[in-house]
């Protein structure tokens, strides 16, 4: 696939994921228009692209020994840093919070589920 195409695909994802968990997961707040949407899935997919194959590395023993279910605490790692990320970006800031433990959990699921639909196409 092109690779313009992939950027658009994985980004339009992340962005319906977000959105999904926004409007189905209490705790999970996000607060802007929908170009800050698209800025914030960009941004969880650059954070997804360099932070991701480090920490999977890190944490690889449990994702082994879990059968791969560990991954979830990777994408939850991921997940956590977002809003982190996202306040330090002028234009974003406090433009989502996520505000509890569960939150954090089923947004990193369905936010993992659309990442392995956007796999199953690319």
């Amino acid at each position: 696939m092109h690779w313009l195409a992939r950027i658009v695909l994985v980004v339009g994802g992340n962005a319906a994921a977000l959105w999904l968990a926004n409007q189905y997961v209490p705790g999970f707040v996000f607060s802007g228009n929908g170009l800050e949407l698209v800025l914030i899935a960009f941004v969880l997919a650059l954070l997804n692209f360099f932070l991701k194959p480090i920490f999977t590395l890190i944490l690889g023993p449990i994702v082994v020994l879990t059968l791969g279910a560990g991954i979830i605490v990777v994408n939850a790692i991921i997940i956590y840093l977002l809003p982190i990320v996202a306040d330090h970006v002028d234009f974003l800031r406090g433009s989502i919070s996520i505000e509890t433990i569960p939150a954090l959990l089923f947004a990193t699921l369905i936010v993992s589920a659309m990442n392995f639909l956007i796999h199953l196409i690319d």
